[in-house]
């Protein structure tokens, strides 16, 4: 069995087997299937891995304790890059979580895609559990992109995709997972780097301003 094939049936089987847990975390759905494996070559530090690990559980900590069972939110970090995904009972809600999240220590910037409504049925996070797994596996097959360079989160059957990369891989993951069966839309949250920086030989860029993905246009969005 070839590396690529033994990774994309990993990715399915972690899927099925998340499909059956309640709820469904953003540690979970934002790549923990892959597991420590991909670690060596993410594009971020170590220490900066660590970093978003922390962030990560102190806001969905905090989100908690703001919200109890009212809501549902799941947070991602990448590269100190914050996406807070799920939804919230009303604005105030939405507000009081993105304002804590980006207390929280060494986060750099928040992507609030919250939404005010009822919180997403089991059944719809499984089918995003799912869709994030098939987006990572067509990413495996694909032969000119670095699959582990994304890291996919979906929440409702819209992809958002976060990494370092430069704007050829980002529009190109954008295809990928724009392709795979039960996506609805696509947003990009990355941070788009130059090929030199990408090598390390440039400094790197400035930071994403604060909760302005570079998102898809409307055109984006599949029938």
């Amino acid at each position: 069995m070839t590396l690529n094939a033994s990774l994309r049936l990993t990715l399915l089987a972690g899927a099925l087997a998340a499909s059956t847990l309640i709820g469904g975390c953003a540690l979970l759905v934002g790549g923990a299937i892959v597991g420590s494996s991909m670690m060596a070559t993410d594009r971020r530090t170590s220490g900066t891995q660590v970093e978003d690990q922390a962030i990560e559980f102190k806001a969905v900590r905090h989100a908690g304790d703001l919200l109890g069972e009212r809501g549902h939110v799941n947070v991602t970090s990448y590269n100190r890059l914050v996406l807070v995904t799920g939804e919230v009972p009303t604005e105030a809600d939405r507000a009081a979580v993105e304002q804590a999240v980006a207390r929280i220590e060494n986060v750099r910037s928040v992507v609030n895609e919250l939404t005010v409504t009822l919180p997403s049925s089991i059944g719809n996070r499984s089918n995003d559990t799912l869709i994030t797994s098939k987006v990572k596996a067509s990413m495996v097959d694909a032969k000119d992109v670095q699959a582990n360079a994304y890291k996919v989160v979906t929440e409702r059957a819209v992809v958002y995709l976060m990494g370092r990369v430069t704007e050829r891989e980002a529009n190109r993951g954008a295809d990928i997972a724009r392709g795979v069966s039960g996506v609805r839309k696509v947003v990009k949250v990355f941070d788009v780097v130059t090929e030199a920086e990408l090598a390390g030989t440039a400094p790197a860029p400035a930071p994403v301003p604060a909760t302005v993905p570079v998102a898809e246009p409307a055109s984006a969005v599949k029938p």
